[in-house]
């Protein structure tokens, strides 16, 4: 048996993780539950200082649930990955150092087996949760 076929890696299926929920309003003044979502740890490297940091990819999606089966969902894993998609240039502050950057992107749910995204968030929603 050669090294390669005792160490042949699983094929792991993507899993996001509730990580919370927020009260919505829609234009009409009426509320919602959203649920956030965190993908799996990932590794980037800064474009400043060239050093690596560990992050996760985070989005919110609607839901039907009420306030108290939202806190029950925290915790649940689901099967899909939360994927970046390209948006219109909008203007974040960096809470930790204050800068202003200019993103042209956005995280959104992607369902197992699905090219249908659900959600849209961008960077600066996030920080509300």
């Amino acid at each position: 048996m050669s090294i390669q076929t005792f160490f042949k890696p699983k094929k792991l299926n993507k899993m996001v993780t509730v990580i919370g929920y927020a009260v919505r309003q829609r234009k009409d003044g009426s509320t919602f539950i959203a649920l956030e979502l965190s993908g799996g740890l990932e590794m980037q490297q800064s474009q400043t200082t060239g050093n690596f940091y560990a992050t996760t990819k985070r989005c919110s999606i609607p839901s039907t649930f009420d306030e108290n089966f939202a806190k029950m969902m925290v915790g649940e894993k689901i099967e899909g990955d939360v994927v970046r998609v390209e948006a219109d240039p909008y203007e974040y502050v960096n809470q930790r150092t204050g800068e202003i950057m200019q993103l042209q992107h956005s995280f959104a749910y992607r369902p197992k087996g699905s090219v249908e995204l659900i959600g849209n968030t961008q960077v600066s929603d996030l920080q509300l949760a």
